[in-house]
């Protein structure tokens, strides 16, 4: 599955972990993707969203 939002593009971005002795780790900070059915033009279709898009109501699931 794509970690890629379909709406708005969101994609997984590279940051650090630091621990409290300052040890720094390289970590990816993935977004809340769900593979969820969407109406687009009037057709039932399978798209990968971001949780904060369908908060926003910016898809009409069914």
């Amino acid at each position: 599955m794509s970690k890629v939002c379909e709406i708005c593009g969101k994609h997984p971005v590279a940051a650090r972990s630091v621990s409290h002795s300052h040890r720094v780790v390289n970590r990816i900070q993935r977004p809340n993707i769900h593979n969820v059915y969407v109406i687009v033009d009037g057709e039932r279709r399978k798209m990968n969203v971001c949780s904060k898009c369908m908060k926003a109501g910016k898809v009409v699931r069914g």
